[in-house]
């Protein structure tokens, strides 16, 4: 395995959208109850989720609005919402009369004098003619939608967030989510390592989209570190991005408060000449960004379904209930699967990468265990790493004729663009180079042959449904990030027609054709890369067998610990958007022994997200954690089968201080509750989680710390 330190669906949804008010213009989107929905599920569906698609009904058409001025007032679902013409300024009013401000005045010096304003059947166009841009705005089932579009090259810093003074929490799709106060006195310092700092929307972020919500007392000037308790919040916004590449969010703490502005790169060479953003009035549940990005994947068709994965490709229903792990040494042998099955571990998805000796792939006597066991299989790999096949440190990164270094990306100035790992190892190969040779070479028909020789059924491809794009030079084989996200798409959609397909901290544009990822949930703070690279402390590739950057303990700084683990910045963006399309995990060097501080916590998001634990194993640690590991499988199995091709539709704070946490899943299929803090809440213990499946009389207790 290579460690690397990074330099559609017609699913339909219900009608109405919990976190995204109604309107008269957007009658027939009411919160619907179902019957048998208990007095608690009703509180939490009201908070957000009960049903999820703004606009699938009831807002066909949309009004033009009215212009006065340059006062451009158009409804949305929710209120209305009023863009300056002149300042690109977005102010909101409620249906329950609340103001709000939406975004300031573009910044970045201004926009420069508006040309006239002209009316259009959804609302109005105008251009600034000083910047070269052209703008349109209108309502779009619901949402207020503003394009830009750019005669030339530059930037547009805009929209600027976080002005309103109301504005209390801002949510970030960092990982599987993070809601952060915004007086929070660690999110404003250097150490959280966001104030002060620029996010690519397109590369970094695993949803294209962020908000903020307010709150009755975010009017206080003293600063704190505490959150807002739950009951409190009333309003909200998302801010969706369909156009992230070239986009960039910019934080900074501005006396005392955190904001973010979010700035676009008009390059023609780039092709990101054009620029969306759109704007949805919700509630201020902390995940209502969330279910506003799942219902426009919804719309468009493109929010796939871990259902029809399962119908096209049996062998996906194999995910369901599965913990992950990447095996080594005496793992890998048909004896170390067998010792798994023997702990009661009933189900698993095994990888392993391409070595040699006892590094060498799982033989075809292992993989037939792991079938017979009911697990998964299958190897790690990438397209996306080349080296001089004469001296490649792996396999995966050895290709046949001239793929290296004719395949290689090039920059502008012609040079290859380097490859994984610091220092770094080879280039990063063109998935453009890739694709118009497939036809005739195949050379990642023959690589996927030989890769599952042995009869693995599942297939882990690093890197392609990451945001880590490139822009290409090389002659004959040029594209753009647009480009290599088609090309990469194009090739996961084949790899998946007979794999289990997964892949690294999928991004939402690929969520119709993985089954699974590693990464997406894990909130990397910047501080991770560079711990990862003292090899002292976060351990090197030796021995082969073991490697200690994956199995050596470590213990995280605490500004690290904060930013990625504290439960109480955590919220789950990403499984409200995507829970039921794909199966998502924690990055394979951050396996659930890594960091044994952080063990409790992760085992109670796990269950609470109905996600995977993801762990390394060699037969040393399945001898001294396998019960460990077996119990807690054994947990989530029955979980993640009933809810794990399930919607999110709900999660809510019981407590102030945001240490008890619920989720909901279906409609009541699954409901689970997790006590983050040291007391009790009604019975359930600090560091313990309840689940009650529709079935059960009593809900299950799992205690984390108390099976080490």
């Amino acid at each position: 395995m290579t460690s690397k330190v990074p330099t559609a669906s017609n699913t339909s949804e219900p009608p109405g959208i919990p976190g995204i008010p109604n309107s008269p213009e957007n009658s027939g989107l009411s919160l619907r109850v179902r019957p048998r929905t208990t007095p608690t599920r009703v509180l939490a569906a009201s908070l957000a989720l009960a049903a999820t698609a703004l606009g699938v009904s009831g807002c066909g058409s949309a009004s033009a609005g009215t212009l006065e001025g340059n006062r451009l007032e158009l409804p949305v679902s929710g209120g209305t919402a009023v863009v300056d013409t002149t300042t690109l300024a977005v102010t909101a009013r409620t249906g329950d009369g609340q103001q709000m401000e939406l975004s300031g005045p573009a910044a970045g010096g201004g926009l420069g004098a508006p040309g006239p304003v002209t009316r259009t059947a959804e609302g109005a166009r105008w251009s600034y003619p000083a910047k070269g841009l052209s703008v349109t705005a209108g309502t779009e089932r619901g949402r207020l939608r503003i394009r830009l579009r750019s005669d030339r090259d530059g930037k547009v810093d805009w929209p600027v967030t976080g002005t309103d003074r109301a504005a209390s929490v801002i949510q970030l799709p960092r990982g599987s989510g993070l809601d952060i106060p915004v007086r929070d006195t660690f999110w404003n310092s250097a150490e959280s390592g966001l104030a002060g700092k620029a996010v690519d929307v397109g590369a970094e972020l695993a949803l294209p989209l962020w908000g903020y919500s307010t709150s009755t007392q975010s009017k206080s000037t003293q600063p704190t570190s505490a959150p807002s308790t739950p009951g409190r919040r009333g309003h909200g916004v998302s801010y969706l991005t369909p156009t992230d590449i070239g986009t960039s969010l910019n934080f900074a703490s501005t006396g005392g408060r955190l904001r973010a502005t979010a700035a676009h790169a008009f390059d023609a060479g780039e092709e990101t000449r054009d620029y969306e953003v759109t704007f949805a009035l919700t509630d201020g549940n902390p995940v209502a960004p969330a279910v506003d990005y799942r219902s426009y994947l919804a719309q468009r068709g493109q929010l796939g379904s871990l259902r029809e994965k399962i119908r096209r490709n049996p062998a996906n229903e194999k995910l369901l209930g599965a913990f992950h792990a990447y095996v080594w040494g005496d793992a890998r042998t048909a004896a170390g699967v067998e010792k798994l099955k023997k702990l009661g571990v009933d189900r698993m998805w095994l990888g392993y990468d391409s070595g040699s000796g006892k590094s060498a792939p799982m033989n075809a006597q292992a993989v037939q265990a792991a079938k017979r066991a009911g697990y998964l299989v299958g190897p790690y790999d990438t397209f996306s790493n080349g080296q001089n096949p004469k001296t490649a440190d792996s396999p995966t990164s050895a290709w046949p004729d001239r793929v290296y270094p004719d395949f290689c990306i090039r920059r502008a100035d012609g040079t290859p663009q380097p490859g994984f790992g610091n220092p770094p190892r080879g280039c990063y190969l063109s998935s453009r180079a890739f694709e118009r040779a497939e036809p005739d070479k195949h050379y990642l028909a023959d690589r996927t042959r030989k890769m599952i020789a042995n009869g693995a059924d599942s297939y882990f491809l690093d890197v392609d449904a990451t945001g880590e794009e490139f822009r290409d030079h090389g002659a004959g084989h040029e594209m753009t990030k647009a480009g290599d996200r088609e090309n990469r798409l194009a090739r996961m959609r084949r790899l998946s027609r007979n794999l289990v397909l997964g892949s690294e901290s999928a991004q939402a544009w690929a969520n119709t054709v993985v089954a699974f990822n590693h990464g997406s949930g894990t909130p990397v703070a910047e501080g991770l890369w560079a711990l990862q690279r003292d090899k002292e402390k976060w351990g090197g590739y030796l021995p082969e067998t073991a490697p200690k950057n994956f199995f050596k303990p470590v213990q995280l700084p605490d500004d690290l610990a904060t930013a990625m683990y504290d439960p109480k910045y955590r919220v789950p963006l990403y499984e409200t958007a995507l829970h039921g399309s794909l199966v998502n995990a924690e990055r394979w060097e951050l396996s659930y022994d890594k960091l044994p501080a952080q063990k409790t916590t992760r085992a109670l998001l796990a269950m609470l997200y109905n996600t995977p634990l993801n762990y390394v194993l060699d037969r040393p640690t399945i001898e001294r954690n396998g019960r460990e590991l077996a119990a807690l499988q054994k947990y989530f199995s029955p979980l993640h089968r009933a809810a794990g091709t399930e919607q999110m539709t709900s999660f809510r704070w019981l407590t102030g201080d945001r240490t008890v946490q619920r989720t909901v899943f279906g409609d009541g299929t699954l409901t689970v509750t997790a006590n983050f803090g040291t007391r009790a809440y009604e019975g359930l213990p600090g560091g313990c989680v309840d689940a009650k499946l529709t079935t059960d009389r009593a809900p299950r207790r799992l205690c984390p710390a108390k099976l080490s």
